[in-house]
């Protein structure tokens, strides 16, 4: 059983300023069942705790929500971080490296405060699993193909990017190497 009242310090201070604070108090882990208020219990009638990085996240977000200031300046922050962090990945979605996954984390930074955000990531989570559950049910030759298929694309998309950008072709570079030598 919780105890009463606000969970440390700072949520007792936002409660006195007057601010609307959460008062559950997560239990901790490694706290026994007897000072939890509990009655011991089997392991499967306890629900899993979440990490305490988690909880503390939770609640300091809850105090800054809490405050009227605080709620638009999260939501302003968190926009424009999540903004960053997708339009870096954007751009990086032609080149070789981490794109799609950026992208992916910016919408995880956005789904902290916006609801359509944590839609849409949590439809990008069952998308991706159920691509990879798929793949995974194929046979070695098939992951292969589908392996040498993503390599040909990524290969083509870099190519193009340097010939278009750079104005650097190293198809016919590399033709010319041979060539010559």
């Amino acid at each position: 059983m919780a105890a009463p009242g606000p969970p440390n310090v700072a949520a007792r201070t936002a409660e006195r300023r007057g601010y609307g604070v959460p008062t559950e108090q997560h239990d901790r882990p490694g706290r026994p069942a007897s000072e939890r208020g509990g009655a011991g219990g089997t392991a499967l009638a306890e629900r899993r705790q979440r990490p305490r990085w988690r909880q503390r996240l939770s609640t300091t977000l809850a105090l800054i929500r809490a405050n009227p200031t605080g709620r638009v300046t999260l939501k302003i922050f968190v926009a424009i971080a999540g903004a960053l962090v997708v339009t870096i990945g954007i751009a990086l979605i032609p080149l070789p490296g981490p794109g799609w996954l950026l992208v992916i984390a910016g919408l995880g930074i956005w789904a902290v405060e916006f609801h359509w955000a944590r839609r849409l990531l949590g439809f990008t989570r069952r998308h991706v699993h159920s691509w990879t559950q798929w793949v995974k049910d194929r046979s070695l030759a098939v992951r292969c193909l589908l392996g040498s298929v993503g390599l040909v694309f990524v290969g083509s998309v870099v190519w193009l990017s340097l010939k278009y950008s750079f104005g650097i072709d190293v198809v016919a570079e590399a033709l010319h190497y041979l060539a010559t030598h």
